[in-house]
């Protein structure tokens, strides 16, 4: 009978508990096999839903973690973990971004991230237009360095969206593209 309870809060204890009481049952001839069985089954269940849980939360937290201004290797990453001076192999099209390839800005690539702004880990989403005025008023051809020539530069502006919002997004960013892949930063 302890198995049960044990199963449930307690998971692999719940497995060893069962078993016990298995091998107890099948020594002393005395009955309960099925509850035995079902304390090993909740014990399974439990250390089963206690792993997955572990693991979305790990991966959950790796999605939003920064990444450095400029990796040493191409890598995929998250939306969310791009800083002032990422490097993206492509600008992804219009229209909802979660995950991007991420570059060393020495090599070649379309686009660099030369502006962000976050938005309070406490405010009220503010709309999307809101959004979008916000982090344009940081996107202008100013954010690019000196001897950067702006012409054929197309500047874009990343907010987040209703949803995102929701699961936390408060990042906003401004994505310079270049007409043709270019290589080095366009950023001071």
């Amino acid at each position: 009978m302890a198995a049960i309870p044990t199963g449930l809060l307690l998971g692999p204890v719940g497995v060893g508990v069962g078993a016990a009481a298995l091998a107890r049952i099948r020594r002393d001839g005395t009955r309960g096999v099925g509850l035995a069985w079902a304390g090993i089954a909740l014990g399974l269940a439990t250390s089963l839903t206690a792993i997955a849980v572990t693991v979305a939360l790990l991966l959950g937290g790796a999605a939003t973690r920064a990444l450095p201004a400029d990796v040493s290797a191409p890598q995929d990453a998250h939306a969310r973990q791009l800083v002032l001076g990422n490097c993206l192999a492509e600008l992804p099209d219009d229209g909802a971004v979660t995950t991007v390839r991420v570059v060393p800005c020495g090599d070649p690539h379309e686009a660099q991230v030369v502006a962000r702004t976050d938005f309070s880990t406490d405010s009220v989403w503010p709309g999307q237009d809101g959004a979008d005025a916000k982090v344009s008023r940081v996107c202008v051809p100013a954010v690019l360095a000196d001897d950067v020539d702006p012409a054929g530069i197309e500047l874009s502006v990343w907010t987040p969206s209703e949803d995102s919002w929701a699961e936390g997004d408060r990042t906003g960013l401004c994505l310079a593209a270049t007409p043709v892949l270019t290589e080095g930063s366009l950023i001071d």
